[in-house]
């Protein structure tokens, strides 16, 4: 293959990726918690590319909420067990209330709701349905971790004497784990920068720390995005 044909087909990638309303927002997140570590809330320039991203990005979130609405009412894997479950569905409808509740957020900032009282308490609701999608999140890929080490560990005793890794059973599980140990980072991380926007310990989470998960959960947002990764879902 030329020099000219592997510029084509990596162009083609870039393409595809970027457009994904998924992609460009993850993108435009970490350049809105890149800036929040640079500003690290005074007042200038890097501020100011928070606060004009963060709107933008409410836009491409439009009717998001239908996502997480339509997993809440989808059938689960069989043999998902009961906890997980329930966790995940909680996930689904504290995610999909965030992204509906973002929504008003937006259109007072855009100056259609005039209620700013009112929109600042629906925007911090919006805020801790955020944080408790992303504890829900959390606690699920520890459980679905719990699963597949044991899973692993089983299917390890049967290939006693092989080559496992040769095995496609086995390269699948370990890769299964691994997107699943990165979730679960992501997921935690999230709780710090969601803490962060809602000032519930502003002296040991200071806006430059939010910037700084923020900007690393996009980075891994980001990753996982990418054509040979799966999607993962999040604010």
């Amino acid at each position: 293959m030329s020099t000219l044909d592997v510029a084509r087909t990596e162009l083609a990638l870039a393409v595809l990726y970027l457009n994904k309303a998924e992609a460009r927002d993850k993108i435009c997140r970490a350049i809105q918690y890149g800036s929040k570590f640079v500003s690290n809330g005074e007042p200038g320039t890097a501020q100011n590319v928070d606060k004009s991203t963060s709107l933008a990005r409410k836009v491409f979130r439009l009717f998001k909420f239908v996502n997480d609405l339509h997993a809440l009412i989808s059938p689960t894997a069989p043999g998902t067990p009961l906890p997980i479950i329930l966790l995940g569905k909680s996930k689904n409808a504290l995610l999909s209330t965030f992204l509906f509740l973002d929504q008003i957020v937006w259109l007072h900032r855009s100056g259609i709701y005039k209620n700013k009282e009112r929109a600042e308490i629906i925007g911090r609701i919006s805020l801790f349905c955020w944080m408790g999608s992303s504890i829900c999140t959390t606690l699920v890929e520890i459980g679905e971790l719990g699963r597949l080490s044991k899973s692993v560990k089983k299917l390890d005793k049967e290939l006693k004497g092989t080559d496992k890794y040769k095995n496609e059973q086995y390269r699948a599980k370990l890769k299964a784990s691994n997107d699943r140990s990165l979730a679960l980072i992501k997921a935690a991380m999230d709780v710090v920068v969601a803490a962060g926007l809602l000032q519930l310990a502003p002296k040991k989470i200071t806006p430059r720390v939010t910037g700084a998960f923020g900007f690393t959960t996009s980075l891994i947002s980001c990753y996982q995005l990418l054509p040979s990764a799966p999607k993962s879902k999040a604010a």
